[in-house]
């Protein structure tokens, strides 16, 4: 079908992600929490109405939107899990080949289309995997098509999921669908000490939450010296060998004297209680 004959635009999401992703469909009746089976590029899977419908002709998109099939049926939902246990079982015999052939590779899951047209193995590795042999193997065991998906770490820690060392659910596996850039730098602007162990996450890379308060960081620390820098203060030369901008005060000191001062005094040109 066509977008243009399409009433409305459904909002589901799947089990795997928070994401929204929008269908088209004809049904003004489903509502939020119902189950839809729905049509995606990887095949046919149910998923969750996570919003109210909207009017189509109140969505601009002009990319191709797939249809919502119809309301799960219990059958459906049924199928859903059978094909869980089922997917169980397919992932002990994919770890049996790629131990076989000696793959250089790491299961995290797999999972069966609702129609179990496909099944879709998902897996870590640290080069690229000549898997073409492994495939026909899988071919031939489970009569569908198959797909092998490589991730990286983050993808694979949002799936395996955990605690991070706030004693919270790790923010990829709770709430993040995207991953953006974190660099070294971040820590750097919260003056943080730059042992990467400490700064990164299950996953080995940096944590995300760095990127949360950057531009805050950025904002309060413009227009004061880098650290290790020499002032003047009362006729006085002096290194600034920490600072602490969420309290606003700055440890200066020379051979002879330490002071721990706030920054209204030491810089008083700026307008301290806008940031």
């Amino acid at each position: 079908m066509e977008n243009k004959d399409f009433t409305h635009i459904a909002f589901v999401s799947f089990s795997e992600s928070n994401k929204l992703y929008t269908f088209g469909t004809n049904d003004d009746t489903l509502k939020v929490h119902d189950k839809v089976v729905v049509e995606t590029v990887r095949g046919l899977e149910v998923g969750t109405i996570m919003k109210e419908n909207q009017l189509f002709e109140n969505v601009s998109s002009e990319l191709e939107i797939k249809p919502v099939i119809r309301k799960a049926t219990a059958k459906d939902l049924k199928d859903v899990e059978d094909n869980k246990k089922a997917a169980e079982k397919a992932m002990v015999i994919c770890e049996e080949a790629i131990q076989a052939q000696g793959l250089d590779m790491h299961l995290i899951e797999a999972e069966y289309t609702l129609d179990r047209s496909k099944i879709i193995f998902v897996y870590v590795a640290d080069d690229r995997v000549d898997f073409r042999e492994l495939l026909k193997d899988l071919a031939t065991k489970f009569k569908c098509r198959i797909e092998l998906r490589q991730i990286g770490p983050r993808n694979k820690a949002k799936i395996v999921g955990g605690l991070g060392t706030c004693g919270m659910e790790t923010c990829c596996s709770r709430f993040l669908n995207d991953f953006d850039v974190v660099s070294i730098n971040m820590a750097k602007n919260q003056m943080l000490a730059l042992n990467v162990q400490k700064l990164s996450g299950q996953c080995g890379k940096l944590m995300c939450c760095l990127r949360y308060e950057d531009a805050q960081y950025k904002q309060m620390r413009a227009g004061l010296p880098k650290l290790n820098s020499q002032i003047e203060y009362k006729g006085n030369k002096y290194r600034v060998t920490s600072m602490n901008v969420l309290l606003k005060q700055a440890k200066i000191e020379n051979k002879e004297d330490v002071q721990f001062l706030d920054f209204s005094e030491l810089w008083p040109e700026i307008d301290w209680s806008k940031r």
